[in-house]
């Protein structure tokens, strides 16, 4: 795989040694972080008693030099609607930073390192197996 976008639950399997996430991460290229999965994570950090640790940890994983933080463009929010138009036509729900941490990998052409499997909904994407 050439380029990949974690979701957050891969990003706790990364953290907890989860072998397959690993060996993915160490034959890529290029690992996306879309910024909504930063907001899940960031969400999940307050309030916990290893706020500070936990952000120390994803900051020193966001300044590997493989790893890019997708932000939202116009593009992002054009394939976002294309998605979620589509999910309603098909009376498909996911929730709704899945549609926008898919429509990154659309954006990106990556693969979405996932253990949800509601990302197998979603037209176009594709899914880490």
């Amino acid at each position: 795989m050439n380029k990949v976008i974690l979701d957050t639950n891969a990003y706790g399997a990364y953290l907890q040694g989860d072998q397959k996430v690993l060996n993915t991460l160490a034959a890529t290229d290029t690992t996306f972080m879309s910024i909504f999965v930063l907001g899940e994570l960031y969400a999940g950090f307050k309030g916990g008693i290893r706020e500070t640790k936990n952000v120390e940890i994803l900051h020193r994983f966001l300044r590997k030099t493989t790893v890019i933080i997708l932000e939202a463009t116009q593009e992002t929010a054009e394939i976002f609607g294309t998605v979620k138009n589509s999910l309603k036509l098909a009376g498909t729900t996911i929730p709704i930073n899945d549609v926008w941490i898919a429509s990154h990998a659309l954006e990106t052409g990556s693969v979405i390192v996932t253990y949800d499997k509601h990302f197998d909904v979603v037209p176009g994407v594709r899914v880490w197996k």
